[in-house]
């Protein structure tokens, strides 16, 4: 029996797509979402999604999923002086609630697959505290609670972790790491003297949903380079 696709929600870029390849390239089904179309071969489809639109249309779903990963996220990083409650609220937006309404959304589809997994992801800053990152701190921090939450209320049919993360080298961090000096800088603050890459993060999101997995729920794992505990 073939196994019920993976759904990735913004897989175009980073993270999601390192991810989206990791798992093809295993034999793995993937759906996608997000607002364009990864450029990826060999997907069972894409459906089109803007978590700061509202919720899936249920009915582009396919009856059962085997895993679902919400990679949107931000890194808006504003002296706590410029931080408006409207800053606030976008983030929660995105990172809280765009999570929520797709596990809403995914849940009961979910069960429908033994072992099935979902995986969030947060941010080192929510343990170990960084100036200016008190917005995306509040939202990653919210994250890690409802992952939690959520891993208590939907086990044991659906499992619940969450990556907490350093810096990356996607998209979202380019302006941190435009410059080798800003690069080394940054590489600098870890003890393992560099930044992360995506497939590292990609490659422990694919570990937590597969079978070797399956007694793991409501963690939340620092792939941090050593920042979060050295």
């Amino acid at each position: 029996m073939q196994q019920a696709p993976i759904l990735i929600v913004g897989a175009s870029s980073g993270i999601g797509h390192a991810l989206a390849l990791q798992l093809l390239a295993k034999g793995i089904p993937v759906l996608t979402a997000g607002r364009s179309v990864p450029d990826l071969n060999g997907t069972v489809g894409h459906i089109r999604y803007d978590a700061l639109e509202g919720p899936f249309v249920e009915a582009e779903l396919p009856e059962a999923l085997s895993g679902l990963v919400y990679c949107p996220g931000s890194i808006d990083l504003k002296p706590y002086r410029s931080l408006k409650p409207e800053d606030l609220r976008a983030s929660f937006e995105l990172n809280v609630v765009g999570a929520f309404q797709c596990i809403r959304s995914c849940a009961e589809r979910l069960k429908r697959s033994p072992g099935a997994g979902i995986v969030l992801f947060s941010t080192v800053a929510v343990q170990r505290g960084m100036p200016f990152h008190a917005g995306v701190a509040a939202a990653k921090g919210a994250v890690e609670g409802m992952a939690r939450a959520l891993a208590a209320e939907l086990a044991p049919a659906v499992r619940v972790n969450c990556i907490a993360p350093s810096l990356t080298r996607t998209p979202l961090a380019e302006k941190l790491l435009s410059s080798p000096e800003r690069e080394k800088a940054s590489a600098d603050r870890h003890p393992l003297k560099r930044v992360g890459e995506p497939e590292e993060i990609a490659a422990m999101a694919a570990f937590l949903l597969s079978d070797q997995a399956h007694w793991i729920t409501g963690q939340i794992f620092g792939v941090d380079g050593g920042m979060s505990a050295i």
